[in-house]
């Protein structure tokens, strides 16, 4: 096993860590190790919502969850020798749950789906899907099952759901300045258009006193994927995958956290993933100069991973770019996928799933989500792959009509 350069006792908040993690994006918040080029370690991460959602039939929990506190990073990972301008190049070794635990964080042989409220984050589906929903997901070696969503098991594709650099004063400025001017557009947007920086529930590794208290005045909100990587939500980023991440910083100060056990193309609900904590094997090297040599400048690539799900068949929905209320879009790839999550939605429904718990389906299962069409005016197409294998029944169409069933429920808030 590498060595543990980030422990996390899952027994205690991350606010509570003998090292703690942090949950904004900041150059100044210290490295807790440095490294050579060529290392292999690993590091230990809590769920990204710190144990506060249960493994319950409730989704009391969803609804009233605190996004001032996500997501908890180990790291910064300092790199000896890594400059501005060079790219970070990180192999993902190896990834899983909290190893040989049970208990009742998620990680510790569960894991769990959510529907967030439209008055706290909501999701892709918002306008359709206003209210707190839930599914708990328990772990079989690399398979999931759910009680929550019976009659489905699936083989996960284990990915960090957030991983990258610390940005650059200057980087970190640009974010704030082009967050603030959308967040302007429409102030009162719920849910808003951006989270800017917040101080409350801020926790910024080792940095303590006024260099604390500067820095989460202006630090950037882990939410969303920037230049530097980031909460990308990639569910291909697994085993065997190579990343090249832009440095704008001495060391280049490599953080990652919001393990998923599994989760489909697009992370539909928001808490789409099936969310744990666990472990994260990395190893590093450098390519000097790299940003500029490759082209590199502005987001990071990749190389996909080589260890996932052999699903052969699926199950295609289609959706183009003419919203809800029959209006016309333009070439509008954001509408056109919506639009193919929601006729899969209307589709499982046939066979006795709640519009509910087809939607959390969709944010954990390994559904493959593709703009297929971008350039045939006024229609963009955009396409949805169910693999037909992880259902107990058969999903195809046929003279018979669809078996529906019984299919429980999904934990639901009062």
């Amino acid at each position: 096993m590498p060595e543990v350069l980030f422990s996390i006792d899952q027994s205690r908040s991350f606010y509570d860590q003998a090292v703690p993690p942090h949950n904004r994006w900041h150059p100044d918040i210290p490295p807790v190790a440095t490294v050579r080029p060529g290392t292999e370690f690993r590091l230990e991460c809590r769920e990204w919502f710190d144990g506060t959602v249960h493994n319950d039939d409730s989704a009391n929990d969803i609804r009233d969850l605190d996004l001032s506190i996500v997501h908890p990073l180990s790291g910064p990972i300092a790199v000896e020798g890594a400059q501005p301008g060079d790219l970070l190049v990180v192999d993902i070794l190896d990834i899983g749950p909290v190893p040989q635990e049970t208990g009742p964080v998620a990680g510790q042989g569960w894991g769990y789906t959510g529907i967030f409220a439209k008055a706290n984050g909501g999701g892709f589906l918002t306008e359709h899907f206003p209210d707190a929903y839930k599914a708990i997901w328990d772990f079989h070696g690399q398979v999931a099952t759910s009680r929550h969503l019976p009659g489905v098991r699936f083989t996960g594709i284990t990915h960090p759901g957030l991983i990258g650099t610390a940005p650059s004063h200057d980087l970190l400025g640009r974010w704030n300045a082009r967050e603030a001017e959308l967040i302007a557009t429409d102030p009162d947007r719920v849910p808003p258009l951006a989270l800017p920086p917040d101080p409350q529930g801020a926790i910024l590794g080792m940095l303590e006193g006024d260099a604390f208290e500067r820095a989460a005045r202006e630090a950037a909100r882990t939410q969303p994927p920037r230049e530097n990587g980031g909460n990308q939500d990639i569910k291909n980023l697994t085993r065997g995958a190579r990343i090249f991440l832009p440095v704008y910083v001495e060391g280049g100060k490599l953080s990652a956290g919001d393990l998923h056990f599994s989760q489909g193309d697009g992370e539909i609900t928001f808490c789409g993933a099936i969310e744990m904590g666990g472990y994260l094997d990395l190893g590093v090297d450098l390519i000097k100069d790299g940003m500029q040599a490759y082209g590199v400048t502005t987001n990071p690539v990749f190389y996909p991973g080589n260890v996932e799900p052999r699903y052969s068949e699926f199950l295609t929905f289609v959706g183009i770019s003419v919203d809800e209320d029959g209006r016309q879009r333009y070439l509008d790839s954001q509408v056109a996928y919506r639009r193919a999550c929601l006729n899969a939605i209307e589709y499982l429904t046939k066979f006795g799933y709640s519009p509910e718990q087809a939607y959390l389906l969709l944010g954990a299962a390994p559904i493959e989500g593709r703009f297929s069409g971008v350039v045939d005016i006024p229609n963009s197409c955009a396409t949805l792959y169910l693999p037909t294998a992880i259902f107990d029944f058969d999903i195809r169409p046929s003279g018979d009509g669809p078996q529906s069933a019984d299919r429980g429920s999904c934990a639901r808030s009062s």
